[in-house]
């Protein structure tokens, strides 16, 4: 073996016998620390057995207290926020809110009337299981593809109304309020509940001509849902 080599084996040598030195070194002190620790936990688990038992009473008891004080501040917390909530209707007064409906909750119908010159009533019921109500703001009526939207065709907000599986709500939409001959020639329109509601239908409605539309509140009676020039 040439000197070169013997050199590197016995640094190596050195290294690993190092390192085997300090890990049973280490050993011994986790097993002597391990040792006196066990002691250490033996002693004071028998010397704290009385008042272990004491502060599992005195944790029972503490226990109870905050259980009686959670209720009662969640019952305060209730009465606050029944007194708060609700949605304006439009007259002063508030009344509770439930679901809001979305388009999709919806199952959409479209017909032709020739009332007032001719329009377009939109009826709306809830789909099977669902309740949810139809705030009382102007339905969301929109036309062809740069989104012309309707306008009210009354000057009152209405009322909201909770569809459910006796009930629908009306909205009357004319899609030409004025006299002159000009407009867009469409054949649906695009219905949502609110700006707001994230998935908008689109109804089939035949041939229409659009130019300045309007549209009506949501009325629970097909007959209030006219819209009057």
């Amino acid at each position: 073996m040439s000197g070169n080599r013997r050199k590197a084996f016995l640094v190596s040598a050195v290294l690993v016998g190092g390192a085997l030195l300090m890990t049973a070194c280490q050993d011994t002190d986790k097993a002597s620390d391990t040792g006196a620790s066990q002691g250490s936990s033996s002693a004071s688990g028998d010397a704290a057995t009385p008042s272990g038992s004491s502060a599992a009473g005195s944790g029972k008891g503490s226990g109870k207290d905050s259980g009686a004080a959670g209720k009662g501040s969640g019952a305060t917390g209730g009465t606050e926020d029944g007194a708060g909530s609700g949605a304006d209707t439009g007259n002063g007064k508030r009344e509770p809110v439930g679901q809001i409906c979305g388009a999709n909750d919806i199952s959409w119908n479209t017909r032709s009337e020739t009332q007032a010159g001719g329009y377009i009533l939109i009826s709306a019921k809830a789909k099977p299981g669902i309740t949810c109500v139809l705030p009382a703001a102007l339905p969301t009526v929109a036309f062809g593809s740069d989104g012309t939207e309707a306008g009210p065709a009354e000057q009152a907000v209405g009322e909201q109304i909770t569809l459910s599986d006796n009930t629908t709500a009306y909205a009357g939409v004319n899609p030409k309020s004025t006299n002159s001959d000009g407009g867009k020639e469409l054949d649906s329109i695009i219905v949502a509940v609110g700006d707001d509601d994230p998935e908008p239908v689109s109804l089939k409605v035949g041939t229409i001509t659009v130019d300045k539309p309007v549209v009506t509140n949501w009325h629970t009676s097909a007959t209030d849902a006219v819209p009057f020039n």
